[in-house]
Order: C-alpha cells, then sequence, then structure tokens
C-alpha cells in the first residue's frame, strides 16, 4: 500500500485522541508522529526497511565511561515503601563520548535470588516516551505513584517477581537521557538500535556478572520496531563474533506498531466488534476501503472520518477505563489502576529529591513524558518490521507478540492480523488463559495481563 495512503488512514483513526491528556502520553505521540511522518517529502524520509550502518566490532563499541556500578545504586527512592527486597540502580552509559551523547537507565533487579535470574530489557515506545516514566512508574515495574505525586506503593505484580528488569530511556533526548550535540535529537530506527546496542554493551561493562546471562527484550507501542531490530542486530554480530556477552534468547513485543497494513485494518475490525462503530459504517469501510491498495477513495476516507467522530472520548489503553479527571477527582481505579497515573508520575519525577535519589544529572532537570523533539525528527521508520520477525524465528530465539484486549490504538486484532500475515505454522493451538482459576478478564495499558494468543515459532 502506498505509504501516504496508509498513513492518511492512521492519522483520521487518530484525530480525537490527544484531546483527552494534560500532556502527551505513548497514544497521543505516536498519532502525531504519523502526522508528521506524513507530511514530510518522501525524499527525506525511508519507509523501506531500516538502513543498516557498517557493522562495527565490540571493541570499537566499546567507549569510556563516567560512573560505576557502586555510585550508581539507589539507596532508596523518595517515600518508598518500608519493607523492599530488591536492590536498584540507575544512572548513565556514555554511547558517543565526542557527542556528549548517554542514555539513562533504571535497574531493579529481582525480589528473589537476582543472580539466577534472567535480564530482561523494556523499551517504551512514541517514537519518544521514557521507559521510566510509562513502563517503570505505571505498568510492569516494582513501585506506583499514589495520587499525592510524592510517595509510593508496590505493585505486586510487577516483572522484577521473576527477572532483572532494565529499563531504558532511549534515543537520547528521552526522559533524563541527553546529548551536548543538539542535531543528536534528529535520528530514527537504525541510530536508535546501533544507540541501544552500545548502551548495552557498555552497561555490562559496569555489570559484568549479567554477561552471558539469559537476556530477552521486550517493549511495547512504537518498540514494536525498536525490539526486532536491536535482536536482528545483536545476532548480526553473534556470527561474527560467537562470544558476545549479550546472550540473546528471545523477544516479546505487546501491543505493539509492527505492520501498517494490518494495523489499520485490524483496528477498525476491532472498533465495529468492540461496538465503537455502526454497522453501516463499518460495511462502508469493508466495501471501499483496500489498505493494500494504492491509493485511498474519498468514499473510504469519508466512512473512517465518521468511524472516528461516533466513538467520542476514550480512554487510549481501555476502552472500558474511565477517563482521568483530577478536577472532579471522581476517577477509580480499574483493575488496580488509575487513569490519572501519567499525572502523578509526571509530579514525581520532576522532583528535585527524586531526581537526585536517581543520580539523574543537571538538577533539577525538566523531566516530560514524551519528546516531541525526537518524534518530530526522526527520519527513518519501515512499514513494516514483519520480514525482520521472520528472520529472528529463523535465527531459533523465542518470539512472542502479545496484546491486551481492551487497548484502543493498537488493539489485539492488529496483532492476530499481523502474526496471520507472517504465515507460521501452530504448534500449540489457543488456550484460554487462567489467573486465580478464572479466565482473566482486566488486560489494560498493555501490560497488566495479557490475552494469550497461540505461541507461533518455526518447528524444528
Amino acid at each position: 500500500m502506498n505509504t501516504n495512503s496508509v498513513l492518511t488512514l492512521s492519522l483520521i483513526l487518530c484525530y480525537l485522541s490527544a484531546q483527552q491528556y494534560c500532556y502527551a502520553g505513548e497514544a497521543d505521540v505516536l498519532c502525531e508522529f504519523l502526522k508528521t511522518r506524513r507530511a514530510k517529502p518522501t525524499s527525506i524520509i525511508n519507509h523501506g526497511p531500516v538502513a543498516v550502518e557498517k557493522q562495527r566490532s565490540v571493541a570499537e563499541v566499546i567507549v569510556p565511561q563516567v560512573g560505576s556500578k557502586e555510585n550508581d545504586k539507589i539507596s532508596a527512592l523518595p517515600e518508598q515503601p518500608s519493607v523492599v527486597s530488591f536492590d536498584q540502580y540507575a544512572g548513565y552509559v556514555t554511547v558517543d563520548p565526542n557527542a556528549g551523547r548517554a542514555l539513562f537507565y533504571y535497574l531493579v533487579e529481582s525480589s528473589g535470588d537476582p543472580s539466577k535470574k534472567p535480564l530482561v530489557l523494556w523499551l517504551n515506545g512514541g517514537p519518544g516516551c521514557s521507559s521510566l516514566g510509562a513502563g517503570a512508574m505505571t505498568e510492569l515495574g516494582p513501585f506506583r505513584v499514589n495520587s499525592d505525586g510524592k510517595t509510593l506503593w508496590l505493585n505486586q505484580f510487577a516483572w522484577n517477581n521473576v527477572a532483572n528488569i532494565l529499563f531504558l530511556e532511549s534515543p537520547a533526548g528521552v526522559g533524563f537521557s541527553y546529548s551536548n550535540t543538539s542535531s543528536d535529537y534528529t535520528t530514527g530506527d537504525e541510530k536508535t538500535r546501533q544507540d541501544s546496542f552500545t548502551f548495552l554493551l557498555n552497561w555490562m561493562e559496569r555489570f559484568p556478572e549479567y554477561k552471558h546471562r539469559d537476556f530477552y527484550i521486550v517493549g511495547e507501542s512504537y518498540a514494536g520496531h525498536y525490539v526486532p531490530q536491536l535482536a536482528q542486530l545483536i545476532l548480526s554480530h553473534k556470527k561474527t563474533e560467537p562470544n558476545l556477552v549479550i546472550n540473546l534468547q528471545g523477544i516479546a513485543t505487546g501491543n505493539a506498531l509492527l505492520d501498517h497494513e494490518t494495523k489499520n485494518s485490524g483496528s477498525y475490525d476491532f472498533y465495529w466488534t468492540h461496538a465503537l462503530m455502526s454497522d453501516e459504517v463499518h460495511e462502508g469501510i469493508v466495501l471501499n476501503c483496500n489498505f493494500s491498495a494504492e491509493t485511498t477513495s474519498d468514499a473510504c476516507k469519508e466512512y473512517i472520518s465518521q468511524a472516528v467522530l461516533s466513538q467520542g472520548n476514550i480512554y487510549d489503553y481501555d476502552i472500558y477505563a474511565p477517563l482521568c479527571n483530577l478536577n472532579a477527582n471522581t476517577s477509580l481505579p480499574i483493575c488496580g489502576f488509575d487513569p490519572c497515573s501519567d499525572n502523578y508520575v509526571n509530579s514525581y519525577l520532576n522532583s528535585a529529591e527524586v531526581q537526585k535519589a536517581l543520580n539523574v544529572r543537571g538538577i533539577p532537570y525538566s523531566w516530560v513524558p514524551c519528546s516531541s523533539d525526537i518524534h518530530l525528527g526522526w527520519q527513518d521508520s519501515p512499514d513494516t518490521v514483519l520480514p525482520i520477525f521472520q528472520e529472528l524465528m529463523q535465527s531459533g530465539i523465542r518470539v512472542w507478540m502479545y496484546s491486551g484486549d481492551t487497548d484502543h490504538i493498537l488493539s489485539v486484532t492488529t496483532t492476530r492480523y499481523a502474526i496471520n500475515k507472517i504465515k507460521t505454522p501452530v504448534k500449540t493451538p489457543w488456550y484460554p488463559w487462567y489467573f486465580l482459576d478464572e479466565v482473566t478478564k482486566c488486560s489494560l495499558h498493555f501490560t497488566s495481563t495479557i490475552l494469550c494468543l497461540q505461541e507461533y515459532h518455526v518447528c524444528n
């Protein structure tokens, strides 16, 4: 399908979502990114496969560092619960000393025997959104922020119950990551994966106990690009350097942007099956929209506009959750998640005391959940990363695509359609996912719980 046509449809989908929040979240940024991407001349942005840079050796990737494991250790975050059974670290890893480019990380070790647990790298998307603010503080991290914006409570479903979790704010310009060279904020898929690879190797020099440890890469939203691209680069190095210290075992993407064609077709089917559009509008889309065609008809655009306008305001991460309303103070947590959590995190991470505990440079630092400079300056972004997934499946590592089943922007049907497009055999048929002896019903904000799809991989 023609790129401009795909993005036109995606933009109509996203038109209303940016009106719901005081500041941009991941869903808003994804919509704005698609808008900006479409407005750029085709000659400026690479819509095809990632343009691979000449591969450097591991020795060339190791660069001089300022920092140490000991100095990065967090004694305690301000107002964290009194009983914490795991170690935390935060700080910077330089990825380009000449440009002064450094990426910020937050490591939460496992609460049970971390030396025997795998290492998981978590990446949020956008592009340009913080893995600390979203992933660590509102999704899978050990703490959540209370409504006062100052105190923390323990997340009983935190992923560090079973693994060591490394949150990376990437690329430079996101969260607390930065560069002393302003041109670094004009970036894209390829530069991001190169910097992430450089980060990992240098971070493991600081934390050598994680060298050769079982390693997984997981992410959501636009990290549907970051995750497979970084995995592809790691495996490429593994071919020429078999003793590579990064022991990649698998990847996973949740509610991820994987393929523009299936994003569009899957979104409208999701809206219709969840009573978010009328039968007439859905039928109009089916009859007039060909998401793999080179052009988009005026009739198709009209029906899509009707579909979006008829939905009203919906919380992007869970169609059944209430919107955040701080003034009315009537928002109730749904399945343990408060839709106003982003506001609480924003207050907490902009506290000078919190930033000092996190070893942030340049305090007070104006932290924002998503950086507009990043997505506005994004250069290369392929229309699909599914060929990379196919390559990774052939390599023998474990590959998982999962989705929360009530997400509005990157719905479960977009993931299903992407899986179908890969056309891999089914080894284990679909089965219901149980939690506490009942099928899970509460799967919101990408990662609280997830809808179990089939496990797809190439049979050996």
